[in-house]
C-alpha cells in the first residue's frame, strides 16, 4: 500500500472509514497534528476524554505496553485509540543496537512492526514520529497492513496559496500580494504561519480582509514606511542612512523576518519597473505588481534610484542574507545585515 498525503487519510476519516494502524511521519508538524485530530475524532467522536484512549512518549513506556494496550477490549464504546508519539526515539535506538546482539523481538519498533502485521480489528493504533528511517520493517508493515502518511513540508511557491486559503477557511479575504507578505515574514513553518494569520484576524476584526498594512503593523510590528526608508538609502547607496534606518527596524532574533520583508519589497520594486518597461502606465504598473494607488509616485521615486537591474541583484543579495541570518553565518544577525547592506552601498 502506498503512503498517503493528510488530505487523503482526513478525507478517508470524514468518510468514516478507520484503519487499524496509522504511521505519520514528516517534518510538517501542522500536518501531523491535523491527522491526528481527525483520527481521534473518527475513532471517538468529540469527547475530551474517553476510557478508550491511551496516551504513551516513545522512551518513556515499554513497546509491549502499548502492544499490550492496543490488544485490550474497548469499554463502553467500539474502538480503542492507543496513540505513540516521539517514535523517533525508539528509532535512535534501534540504530544503536542494529550492530548489538539484540534480538529484534527486543527492539521497539520491530515490536510494533509484529503487532502492525496482525492487528486489533478493536483497536486504531496511532504512531506519530518527525523522522523515521524507510528501511525499517515497522515502516514495510504499515505501508503493508496499515497506513503510511507523509507529512511533508510545503515547497516555498505553493506557500501563499495555502495562506489565502487559511485565511478563507477564518472568513476572510486576503490578496496574493497579502499572502506572499506574510509568507515571507513568517517563512515556511505552517504552525508559526496559522499562529500569525490568526493574530491579524484578531488584530483588523471578524470578516474584514487581511491587507499588506494589517500583517505589517501585526506580524513584522514596523510602518512600511521605516522598511522603505532602508530600500530607499540602499537604493541611493547612502550607507549611513542605510544603517540608521537598519537600526530603527531591527530587533533582535528579527532577522529572517526583516529579511522576508525587505525581499517582499524588492520584488515589488522589480514588478512595478518590469511593467513600466513593458509600457504600462504608472497606475496599471502599480496594480499588476501589488503597489496600492497612494504608494505609485513613491515607488517611482526609488525605482529612479535603484533602477531595475540593481533591485534583481539585490533581492539574490538577500537570498544569501536569509541563509546566513538563519544560522549560516557565525555573525550576529544584525552584523549579517550590516554587512550586506554596507557592501551593496560599495
Amino acid at each position: 500500500m502506498p503512503q498517503f498525503s493528510p488530505a487523503q487519510i482526513i478525507q478517508e476519516l470524514g468518510a468514516g472509514q478507520v484503519r487499524p494502524v496509522y504511521l505519520v511521519t514528516g517534518e510538517e508538524r501542522y500536518f501531523r497534528q491535523r491527522v491526528i485530530e481527525a483520527v481521534r475524532r473518527a475513532v471517538l467522536g468529540n469527547l475530551d476524554a474517553s476510557l478508550n484512549e491511551d496516551q504513551f512518549v516513545a522512551g518513556e513506556v515499554d513497546a509491549r505496553s502499548v502492544v499490550g494496550a492496543a490488544r485490550t477490549l474497548p469499554m463502553f464504546g467500539p474502538r480503542r485509540l492507543v496513540v505513540v508519539r516521539g517514535l523517533e526515539r525508539w528509532d535512535a535506538k534501534a540504530e544503536s543496537e542494529s550492530e548489538g546482539s539484540a534480538s529484534s523481538t527486543s527492539k521497539p519498533l520491530d515490536v510494533l512492526a509484529d503487532y502492525a502485521a496482525a492487528p486489533s480489528d478493536r483497536t486504531t493504533l496511532l504512531l506519530v514520529a518527525d523522522k523515521i528511517d524507510n528501511r525499517r520493517r515497522l515502516v514495510t508493515a504499515a505501508k503493508k497492513d496499515g497506513c503510511l502518511v507523509w507529512c511533508a513540508s510545503l515547497p516555498t511557491y505553493e506557500l501563499p496559496a495555502w495562506v489565502r486559503q487559511r485565511a478563507r477557511e477564518g472568513g476572510h479575504s486576503m490578496s496574493p500580494r497579502a499572502a506572499e507578505l506574510m509568507a515571507e515574514l513568517v517563512g515556511s513553518d505552517l504552525c508559526a504561519l496559522t499562529d500569525a494569520i490568526e493574530r491579524v484576524e484578531l488584530f483588523v476584526g471578524k470578516g474584514v480582509e487581511l491587507t499588506e498594512e494589517s500583517i505589517l503593523a501585526c506580524v513584522a510590528n514596523l510602518q512600511p514606511a521605516s522598511v522603505w526608508d532602508l530600500v530607499n538609502a540602499v537604493g541611493r547607496r547612502d550607507a549611513a542612512a542605510a544603517l540608521i534606518a537598519l537600526g530603527r527596524v531591527f530587533e533582535t532574533g528579527g532577522g529572517p523576518r526583516l529579511v522576508g520583508l525587505l525581499a517582499w519589497s524588492a520584488r515589488q520594486l522589480i514588478r512595478f519597473g518590469s511593467a513600466r518597461r513593458a509600457g504600462m502606465s504608472a497606475d496599471d504598473a502599480a496594480k499588476q505588481a501589488g503597489v496600492p494607488p497612494f504608494k505609485v509616485r513613491e515607488v517611482s521615486e526609488q525605482l529612479r534610484h535603484l533602477p531595475l537591474e540593481r533591485a534583481e541583484r539585490w533581492l539574490e543579495t538577500l537570498a544569501q542574507v536569509d541563509f546566513d541570518v538563519k544560522g549560516g553565518s557565525r555573525l550576529p544577525q544584525r552584523a549579517v545585515l550590516e554587512a550586506a547592506v554596507l557592501d551593496f552601498c560599495a
